[in-house]
């Protein structure tokens, strides 16, 4: 649907300069046309404004006489989201409760509630109104949905769990599984019994086949506003505070707690029963072998504080010359010791 750039202006409380006109969509700077609104977040790519086509560029003030219209943003790129938001087409294309789900007599369902062929709603489940499960979606026994959430194809809720309003869950994540308890016992391998659950907060979104793992007694948590990426790992009893950002393929091992506003970039590995304070920041690849205060920056296997590990970033691309000259030094000081034995 078409919408003039005066009415996005108003929509998003933008300041627009130049010519009103209809926008259809939104594009990049490159491919946008006279129809479409694109976006200047990042000034490396500055030299792009001179040649785009675009009807329109989202862009910061000092950029604005760049272009022959823009909507002047603080945060380009946060209303570029909202704009894409306006214009976004939502994915599924059916309604109501298809006969082809099964949805247990004792399982209640809000209003407006959409359920999918092939989905599952076990007894005494509750999802809220407006909730909607894809096809192979699994809602176990005594689970809690909240309002307005999304249950992309195969995700999957365990018996017991739960989550809030605003809930977006996408293809293939696992709530609930049994955590990774076992122990080493003269008889063998012995299973511990995993008998919590999970409990999301309010807007809480995760990433494709990413696992969060249920309790061994208790109650595994994520924070409100969170935000996990695809292929993360989180263990049993693991209490992740709100507004986090966890990145492709972290894992964080069972009992650990999480603060408020913490990012994982990809790929670090966080040990059990450690504490990670408010506001920390970890690098990519981070190794967490120690509980880390409020507001630290770090990075590294194991992970140390940002300025030690960019230094050693710095320096490890000179190891094999400094290897070469420590050799050579060996060997001059070998000869300097004979000489002076000589003597």
């Amino acid at each position: 649907m078409a919408r003039l750039l005066s009415e996005l202006a108003g929509l998003l409380g933008l300041e627009l300069r130049g010519e009103d006109r209809a926008i259809e969509g939104v594009n990049t700077l490159e491919a946008a046309g006279p129809a479409e609104v694109s976006f200047l977040a990042n000034p490396k790519y500055t030299h792009l404004l001179a040649n785009t086509r675009a009807g329109a560029v989202i862009v910061a003030a000092e950029h604005a006489d760049a272009v022959p219209c823009a909507l002047v943003s603080a945060n380009p790129y946060f209303d570029f989201g909202r704009t894409l938001a306006l214009f976004s087409k939502p994915q599924g294309s059916l309604s109501g409760v298809s006969d082809m789900a099964f949805v247990h007599p004792e399982a209640e369902l809000g209003d407006g509630c959409t359920v999918y062929p092939f989905a599952f709603i076990g007894p005494r489940a509750c999802i809220g109104a407006g909730t909607v499960l894809f096809p192979g979606s699994y809602v176990g026994e005594d689970c809690r949905v909240g309002s307005g959430c999304l249950l992309y194809p195969n995700a999957v809720l365990m018996a017991g769990t739960e989550i809030g309003n605003g809930c977006i869950l996408h293809a293939g994540v696992v709530l609930g599984a049994d955590g990774f308890g076992f122990a080493r016992t003269e008889f063998g391998i012995q299973k511990i019994p995993q008998v919590g659950t999970v409990r999301l907060g309010n807007d809480v979104e995760v990433g494709a086949n990413t696992a969060i793992d249920r309790s061994v007694l208790g109650v595994t948590t994520v924070g409100d506003g969170t935000k996990i990426d695809n292929l993360v790992q989180i263990g049993h009893n693991v209490e992740m505070g709100r507004n986090c950002l966890i990145v492709s393929q972290v894992g964080i091992s069972g009992s650990t707690k999480v603060g408020d506003d913490v990012t994982m970039a990809g790929q670090v590995g966080v040990a059990g029963h450690l504490s990670i304070g408010n506001g920390v920041t970890l690098g990519p690849k981070s190794g967490v072998a120690k509980s880390i205060p409020d507001g630290e920056t770090m990075g590294g296997a194991p992970a140390v504080d940002k300025s030690t590990y960019m230094r050693t970033l710095t320096v490890m691309p000179k190891l094999p010359d400094m290897y070469k000259r420590i050799g050579k030094l060996e060997k001059e000081l070998e000869e300097l010791k004979k000489l002076a034995a000589k003597e």
